[in-house]
């Protein structure tokens, strides 16, 4: 019999004919069970005396009405928060990009400065608060209302202060040369930038192969990145002969003897893993 889903003649129910098929009744007990979990947890788990009292078995399951509900709330605040974050955002950039009443200019390590708020910076680092406040623990600000980010080239710093006034700059992964990425994971991790530590990440991870890993290794070490160090060591044990062989891995070694020492007792431990299986195998097909 027809789906009254998902079938061409949905929109024709014939009671009391109307049946559903495993995958539809599968994706709508998916949808309910998400759902109910969901709204568990925005009350804490904990739910009122009236409510755990007068559920009953199977009593507690939205029905597909309900969920359809819950689902075009769902999209009417992501689209209401979609709006705010735009709002936001077109107003940062524009009063940045158009230098209106920017009040200090942070200058990289090569290229012209740039001119910035300094309520920007403070409020999207607490390093960079520090430093524009004077704190004894961080390095002050120089006189002139001007920081230096020597560490930054000026596309660099460009594309730093472009995700602080607008949350991207990012997106395009394919337009932004890796060795910026590398240096904003770095700034991310010195400035304490979680956002733009995530959004680093991310984009360097999916761009992990055998002919950047071991410059990946090196930069999620240098910026205590755990989620690109593993996925770096992944690639590395996956391709090892490619890797230990290439030509960049005498300098590697060189540069980072600490790593190399994890690399071979990594491949020694999947090695031996590796032969234990196969013992254990052949012990059980003798059986």
């Amino acid at each position: 019999m027809d789906c009254c889903i998902c079938s061409p003649m949905a929109t024709m129910y014939r009671l009391p004919r109307n049946s559903i098929c495993a995958p539809c009744y599968e994706g709508a007990k998916a949808i309910t069970g998400f759902l109910n979990k969901d709204e568990q947890e925005d009350d804490g788990g904990r739910g009122s005396a009236k409510s755990r009292g007068s559920m009953k078995p199977n009593s507690a399951t939205m029905g597909m009405r309900d969920a359809w509900e819950k689902v075009k709330e769902t999209r009417d605040r992501e689209q209401t928060t979609n709006q705010r974050a735009a709002f936001l955002e077109q107003g940062f950039a524009l009063a940045w990009k158009e230098g209106m009443h920017t009040d200090i200019v942070v200058k990289p390590g090569t290229g012209p400065p740039i001119a910035a708020h300094k309520a920007i910076l403070a409020a999207r680092s607490d390093v960079f608060r520090h430093m524009l406040s004077g704190d004894e623990q961080c390095i002050k600000a120089p006189a002139g209302d001007a920081i230096s980010l020597p560490e930054l080239s000026h596309d660099e710093l460009f594309l730093l202060l472009s995700f602080l006034y607008t949350g991207g700059g990012l997106d395009d992964q394919d337009e932004v040369p890796e060795r910026h990425l590398h240096a904003l994971l770095v700034a991310a991790d010195k400035y304490d930038v979680p956002f733009l530590r995530r959004a680093c990440e991310a984009r360097l991870a999916a761009r992990v192969d055998t002919q950047n890993v071991l410059r990946t290794l090196e930069v999620a070490e240098l910026s205590s990145s755990s989620v690109l160090r593993e996925r770096a060591m992944d690639t590395v044990l996956e391709h090892a002969e490619q890797v230990v062989f290439s030509p960049e891995y005498d300098d590697f070694a060189v540069r980072n003897a600490g790593l190399c020492v994890e690399i071979t007792r990594a491949l020694l431990a999947k090695k031996m893993s590796t032969a234990t299986t196969k013992a254990t195998t052949c012990c059980i097909e003798d059986v």
